[in-house]
């Protein structure tokens, strides 16, 4: 059986959590869950790359150590370092590591002096109290671990899609806007890196009442229980399983807090590090020299003492950063305001909301200079796809809309299929009177890797061929992605002119962030659109516009930042090739 990629960094993560409770030294950890990550990112399986005699210590974050345990596991299925692991360290313990609050070293002296391996045996000891009897521990940390316990139980294995994580905030932000004594509230944690999914939500807030501020959100209708309540923090599971953790801090420590609680954890880390080797030390209560505070107040701070310009939030995942802000060399990420139009939306005409003249003028009120409209095509019978005659039909209908039209335009497209064999799901005759193409696979999920990809790679051979959409097919929470290697597809685009896209429904997201950085560094470009099918969906593009800031992109990296003209020479040009 091929290993998967998912398997080798699984074993080094499990490798990681056994270390740390252990009491290994913290870089060896550091080392498995930076491959673990290396890998579990790769476009391409590590089985492969070893079959084609790739190199695996070229990976960043893999030394010739690691790539031959790498080869070890994709060889024989099993990493010996592991299994011997297992016999010093009870490996039910790793169960415990998703317990908040309790890191290895807890783990370990729990282990040692209560014998506890389990969950189930974590909770007698704790409802039996003898776990605060413990030296170091103590009643609070007790109750902590019992709520932790209780969290893990209550988790439904996924996180909550961005789009869903925004609905509660907004509700949350509607709820305290009565409260004017509250300066300033901003959400941080992984919603504000914008995080494809959030386990949890993290609000700031300055005020000079926070006690006031505190007893009104413990209000929030939605609240299921209170797990946390203090002077100046609270923590709430709401009903929807969505934990919040409410923290008023002062106003001196509001930007040392606001990057601290944006996270992400490893970024932080590397911060910390700098300012260390400066004498500094850097916190969530501020930016301290010899005992004095010397700044805080301002996030930008952070970056400055450590002499880095401010990086933006959805950047902070430890994946080269800080190292290009020391270089010069970060990304003028592209902004929600710089888009002008979308290229992938639906109408009535197959399953669609709204018409074309209702796409047209929520479009218009959105700034745009143009929309493309994409219908399916007829392979898809139950969305009442467009055969040929009617995409002729609906040709002439956009044709004579844009003779009443200034300074907008309708692009004639269509949202064809991509069948089984390659081919595209409508003649070349029809396909070359559009303006674009966006071409998907919705059928056949299940095909191998191999067949996939080469599916795909046929189908962007077709001169007609323009964008290539949501192009693993995966349903966040829902559907896992299709078997693709896009790295040979992101080639193949790069090859033939072809454009991805980055789909911004919020079921989709479809590039993913790793895939986006991968077709920047390729020079392939993209769109970001919204397949929207009502004109709220238009509205979907910021989620599009947010995955591609995470993966560096750039203004000039996204084709429909461009003007309509300039857009219509891309257009031509990518036939041309």
């Amino acid at each position: 059986m091929r290993i998967r990629n998912a398997t080798v960094a699984e074993m080094f993560n499990t490798m990681a959590d056994l270390l740390e409770i252990k009491g290994e030294n913290p870089f060896r950890i550091r080392a498995y869950r930076t491959a673990a990550h290396t890998i579990y990112s790769l476009s391409s399986d590590v089985s492969e790359l070893l079959e084609n005699g790739e190199d695996l210590s070229r990976l960043p974050g893999i030394g010739k150590d690691l790539a031959s345990k790498i080869e070890q596991i994709v060889m024989t299925g099993q990493l010996e370092v592991l299994e011997e692991l297992k016999k010093e360290v009870p490996f039910e313990l790793i169960s415990l590591m998703r317990i908040a609050g309790l890191g290895g070293k807890r783990i370990k002296a729990i282990n040692r002096r209560l014998g506890v391996q389990s969950v189930e045996q974590l909770e007698r000891a704790a409802l039996e109290h003898k776990i605060c009897k413990l030296p170091g521990f103590g009643e609070k940390i007790e109750r902590s671990i019992l709520d932790g316990i209780k969290q893990l139980r209550e988790e439904t294995g996924t996180r909550m899609k961005l789009y869903d994580a925004e609905e509660i905030v907004n509700r949350i932000r509607k709820f305290l806007q009565s409260e004017n004594t509250i300066d300033k509230l901003i959400v941080a944690g992984s919603f504000r890196r914008k995080r494809e999914t959030v386990r949890d939500i993290d609000i700031l807030i300055t005020t000079d009442v926070p006690l006031r501020v505190i007893s009104l959100f413990l209000q929030f209708p939605e609240i299921d229980k209170v797990l946390v309540r203090g002077e100046t923090r609270c923590t709430v599971l709401l009903n929807s399983g969505m934990q919040v953790d409410i923290r008023v801090v002062a106003k001196e420590s509001y930007g040392a807090a606001l990057h601290y609680f944006t996270g992400s954890k490893a970024h932080n880390i590397g911060i910390r590090k700098m300012g260390v080797r400066l004498g500094l030390k850097i916190n969530e209560y501020g930016i301290w020299k010899e005992g004095s505070r010397i700044a805080g107040e301002r996030e930008e701070d952070v970056f400055r003492v450590v002499g880095l310009p401010f990086v933006e939030p959805e950047l902070r995942e430890d994946r080269g950063e800080l190292e290009a802000a020391k270089n010069g060399k970060l990304p003028h990420l592209v902004e929600l305001h710089q888009i002008r139009g979308d290229l992938h939306t639906h109408t009535s005409r197959t399953d669609g909301k709204a018409t074309i003249e209702e796409m047209v003028d929520t479009a218009k009120a959105l700034g745009y200079e143009y929309i493309a409209i994409t219908d399916h095509s007829q392979r898809l019978a139950m969305t009442h796809g467009l055969n040929e005659n009617d995409l002729a039909l609906q040709i002439d209908i956009i044709d004579k809309a844009n003779d009443n039209l200034k300074g907008f335009r309708i692009l004639k497209g269509i949202e064809v299929d991509i069948l089984e064999d390659g081919t595209l799901d409508l003649a070349d005759s029809i396909l070359k009177r559009l303006d674009l193409t966006v071409c998907s696979v919705h059928s056949k999920l299940n095909l191998s890797r191999k067949q996939q990809t080469e599916r795909v790679l046929r189908a962007m051979e077709n001169p007609y061929f323009t964008i290539l959409a949501h192009p693993t097919g995966r349903l966040i929470n829902r559907r896992a992605p299709v078997e693709i290697d896009m790295e040979r597809v992101l080639n193949k685009a790069k090859e033939l002119h072809r454009v991805v896209e980055i789909n911004s429904y919020p079921d989709r997201l479809d590039m993913n962030d790793v895939h986006c950085r991968m077709a920047k560094e390729l020079g392939v470009k993209v769109s970001i659109n919204t397949d929207a099918h009502s004109t709220n969906d238009l509205n979907f593009i910021r989620f599009g516009v947010a995955q591609a800031r995470r993966g560096w992109l750039e203004p000039s990296d996204v084709i429909n930042t461009r003007g309509l003209n300039d857009l219509l020479n891309l257009l031509c040009s990518i036939r041309e090739n």
